[in-house]
C-alpha cells in the first residue's frame, strides 16, 4: 500500500507522525539504502524496504497496549543523563520495544500506559482530548485553599485547568486532571498550601490498575481499547 512515509513509520510504533517527520528531517530514514530529505515522500509498504539508523521497519499487525504499575524512584524515559534507574530497566526484555503515553516523574507511582502504536501515543496525549486522570496525593500543610484548584489557576503565567478534587482522609486527596501537564498536580497543590508529599495515578480514562502490583504490566482487552478510544 502507497502511504506518506511518516504515516509509515507511525505504524510501526516507534515514533508518532509528528517525531517520524523530524526523524526524516534528520536524515536518518532510507527508502531501499537511499536517505530521505522530504516528509512529502511516498513509498510503497511492500515493496519498499525502509529502515531507520540503518535497521529495517516493519508496521505493526496489531495495537497493542498495556497498563505498567510504575515503581518510585523509577524515570519514564529510555536513558537518563544521570543514571538513574529507568522504566526500561525494569521491563522485561519482550516489552522494552514499547513507547509510553505521556509520563510519571520520578518521584511520582502508578498508572503508566505502554503501546506498540505511535499514533496512539500522540492521540492519548493531546491536551485536547481531555482524558481524565485519577490521582491519589498525600499532602503536607495545615491550611489548604483547594478552591484555587478547583476553579482553575494561573501560576507563573502558566494556565491549568480545573481540577476535580475530593478529600479522603487526613491530608490525603483524590485529583482528577484532564490535561497533562508537566507537574501540575504538584505546582498547583503547592499553590493551595498543600504541597504533595506522595503521588500515584490509578486510572486513566476507563483503565484503572485494579490490584497489578508494582513493577508490572498488564494487556488491555481490545473491547477496554475500543471504549477508550471512543472518548476521543
Amino acid at each position: 500500500m502507497k502511504q506518506r512515509i511518516a504515516k509509515f513509520i507511525a505504524s510501526t510504533g516507534i515514533a508518532s507522525r509528528r517525531d517520524a517527520e523530524k526523524l526524516v528531517l534528520s536524515g536518518v530514514v532510507a527508502v531501499n539504502n537511499v536517505k530521505l530529505d522530504s516528509v512529502a515522500t511516498i513509498i510503497d509498504d511492500e515493496t519498499d524496504v525502509i529502515t531507520v539508523n540503518g535497521k529495517k521497519i516493519q508496521p505493526q499487525s496489531n495495537t497493542e497496549l498495556y497498563i505498567f504499575n510504575k515503581p518510585l524512584n523509577v524515570m519514564t524515559t529510555a536513558r537518563d543523563p544521570g543514571r538513574r534507574k529507568t522504566i526500561y530497566d525494569i521491563l522485561p526484555e519482550q516489552y522494552k520495544h514499547l513507547r509510553y503515553v505521556g509520563r510519571l516523574d520520578y518521584k511520582t507511582t502508578g498508572l503508566l500506559l505502554l503501546t506498540n502504536d505511535g499514533d496512539l501515543v500522540q492521540k492519548l496525549s493531546l491536551p485536547s482530548n481531555k482524558i481524565p486522570r485519577t490521582y491519589v496525593a498525600r499532602v503536607g500543610g495545615t491550611k489548604h485553599d483547594l478552591d484555587i484548584a478547583r476553579r482553575g489557576a494561573t501560576i507563573d503565567g502558566i494556565k491549568y485547568r480545573p481540577m476535580e478534587i475530593s478529600e479522603i482522609g487526613h491530608n490525603k486527596l483524590r485529583i482528577t486532571v484532564t490535561e497533562g501537564k508537566k507537574n501540575e498536580i504538584r505546582i498547583v497543590l503547592r499553590a493551595c498550601g498543600a504541597p504533595v508529599q506522595k503521588l500515584h495515578r490509578e486510572s486513566f480514562g476507563n483503565l484503572s490498575l485494579g490490584n497489578l502490583e508494582f513493577g508490572k504490566i498488564e494487556k488491555v482487552h481490545q473491547k477496554d481499547i475500543d471504549l477508550l478510544l471512543k472518548t476521543l
